[in-house]
């Protein structure tokens, strides 16, 4: 019997483990100013689409013009990927690595196609780290759906979901862990706007770490 509170640490990637707010804002600017026949969106507006898969954010367009606009965020976005512009939080590294060292498997659950993910991943060092995965490209309903948390946990051959954890940073990412019938970490380093906050807040989330230090005291059932 583990004597570690969860047996599975999940983690959502943007915002989360990955400080790629300002990333996914500059390419969705960059996507809307390639149509200017389209009504330019506020940043409220963007900011309601991360989290949530690109095809969500374009599927209000019709076919051609979703598909015109998926290509271009990607292009921009995959670029500025490979050129090394998205970084881990500080002390997220440090932070998996001691979680790991705990003996907990980890994994990340998120709204990205595999190749966008697995740039970061592999440049960040993660893949030594992370023993599972699920992007936006699997086989299953999207965030807020429980499914990619419960798909996880089969493929890392869990089977009490009550083992556990999501960590993540935006609405649909407690409404995934909460769909699923796990517990669920708000990450205190979130840049969500304060709107999106309030309304996590009100789904009461079982942790609110403020720094990335704190997750291996919630897996050791410690004290924060």
């Amino acid at each position: 019997m583990s004597n570690l509170r969860y047996d599975l640490v999940l983690y959502d990637l943007d915002g989360t483990l990955t400080d790629s707010i300002p990333l996914i804002m500059d390419s969705f600017r960059h996507t809307f100013a390639g149509f200017p026949d389209i009504p330019p969106r506020d940043e409220d507006e963007i900011m309601g689409y991360i989290g949530k898969p690109l095809e969500t954010a374009f599927g209000i367009y019709d076919e051609k013009t979703a598909k015109a606009m998926f290509d271009r965020y990607i292009e921009y976005n995959h670029a500025r990927l490979y050129a090394g512009d998205l970084k881990l939080f500080d002390g997220i590294f440090d932070a998996l690595k001691a979680i790991k060292d705990l003996g907990a498997l980890q994994g990340i659950v998120t709204s990205k196609r595999e190749v966008a993910a697995m740039i970061t991943v592999e440049q960040t060092g993660m893949d030594d780290i992370m023993d599972v995965y699920v992007f936006a490209d699997d086989d299953c309903e999207p965030k807020p759906h429980g499914a990619p948390v419960i798909l996880a946990a089969r493929k890392a051959g869990i089977e009490d979901i009550g083992r556990v954890l999501y960590v993540g940073d935006a609405l649909p990412d407690i409404q995934c862990a909460r769909n699923a019938g796990c517990d669920f970490a708000f990450v205190g380093w979130s840049k969500m706007p304060k709107a999106e906050t309030d309304s996590i807040m009100e789904l009461n989330p079982e942790f609110v770490p403020e720094e990335p230090k704190d997750l291996s005291c919630i897996i050791r059932d410690a004290e924060l």
